[in-house]
């Protein structure tokens, strides 16, 4: 379903500002001001997931990157009333962000609940497609890791074969994530738990590079 336009969008959009960058400059001066890396959120939603990882992660900076303007609207003013100092968001598309990050700029990449899109055709869309995987590798720190969640197992299965197949080293494996250990200190969103308290399983992996590739 497509979301409507909100109302005074970019109104609201200049009174949360200060949540938002513009361009890359303003990822340079974060590089510049020894505040890099960052933990990274790809496609945040409504901002649930960031804001409550970035009160976690107090300390350190966290970008959350959303394509849709109007949803990462909810999302800046979630942080603007919550008053999260450490987090800003950027609106752009997965494709792109390695005209915004270098090498060494990402420490965490978080990939939750990502569009599975189903039809064979459009597997080169998913976020965990190999494509996808090699720009991660221009931007992540020599020990980086990519935390993903998802409640679609045919999406799962793609994605272990997808990381195999990109190099990547994949541990923390679990179908039902509520279930396992790893659980203790994982940060719903809010759509986890729309569908977890559906019955659903979540299934979760944390995937790094090898040492060969650092």
């Amino acid at each position: 379903m497509r979301m409507r336009r909100k109302k005074n969008a970019g109104a609201r959009i200049a009174a949360c500002s200060e949540y938002l960058i513009k361009d890359a400059s303003e990822i340079d001066a974060l590089r510049d001001a020894g505040k890099m890396p960052v933990r990274l959120e790809i496609g945040c939603g409504k901002g649930d997931f960031a804001v409550t990882a970035s009160e976690r992660y107090g300390d350190e900076p966290f970008i959350a990157v959303e394509v849709i303007s109007d949803v990462a609207l909810l999302a800046m003013e979630k942080a603007k009333r919550l008053g999260c100092g450490n987090l800003k968001f950027l609106v752009t598309n997965a494709e792109k962000l390695s005209e915004w990050f270098k090498k060494g700029d990402v420490k965490v990449l978080y990939l939750n609940f990502s569009d599975p899109w189903p039809k064979k055709g459009y597997a080169k869309r998913r976020l965990t497609h190999r494509r996808f995987l090699e720009i991660y590798k221009g931007f992540l720190t020599e020990d980086g890791e990519i935390c993903f969640k998802t409640d679609n197992e045919a999406l799962f299965d793609f994605s272990l074969a997808e990381f195999a197949e990109s190099g990547f080293i994949v541990d923390q494996v679990t179908r039902d994530l509520h279930a396992s250990a790893y659980n203790e200190g994982n940060i719903e969103t809010e759509y986890e738990r729309n569908f977890s308290g559906k019955g659903f399983k979540i299934h979760r992996l944390r995937a790094k590079l090898p040492q060969a590739d650092r």
